[in-house]
């Protein structure tokens, strides 16, 4: 994939991102509190995946494509252990939300992982902003 591409690529899933956050918004506004956790993983997991689009890595695996992210870009200091550690806990807790069949969401747990997804989102934006000329 050429270098135009891989830019569209990954400004097509920061705008992946920006929708699913706003759908994560109104999922908290109306106390949808397991669709907001859900859809806060995917905010941070869109914008990872635009970091990886630059580059041309993909991953089928979820998992695998954040231990790529943590291992080359949060390990190696681009991005602040604090992104690394929330991307973590944005799926662990999606994942207890997802799966779990007790699981009960809180209004804390909600809105900890939209202010997660926030933050990790924002500093993506940054990155792509300041290392490769994408424009938000």
């Amino acid at each position: 994939m050429d270098n135009e591409k891989r830019q569209a690529l990954s400004k097509y899933r920061m705008e992946q991102s920006e929708e699913t956050l706003k759908a994560a918004r109104m999922c908290l506004d109306n106390k949808l509190l397991k669709d907001c956790i859900n859809r806060c993983y995917y905010v941070a997991f869109y914008a990872v995946k635009a970091v990886l689009a630059i580059e041309g890595t993909d991953f089928k695996r979820h998992k695998d494509a954040i231990a790529y992210f943590n291992k080359t870009y949060v390990a190696s200091g681009k991005f602040p252990r604090d992104v690394g550690k929330l991307l973590g806990r944005l799926k662990t807790v999606r994942e207890d939300s997802d799966y779990s069949e007790f699981y009960i969401a809180s209004l804390e747990d909600a809105t900890k992982q939209y202010e997660a997804a926030c933050f990790i989102k924002n500093e993506i934006e940054k990155y792509l902003e300041e290392n490769n000329d994408l424009k938000m």
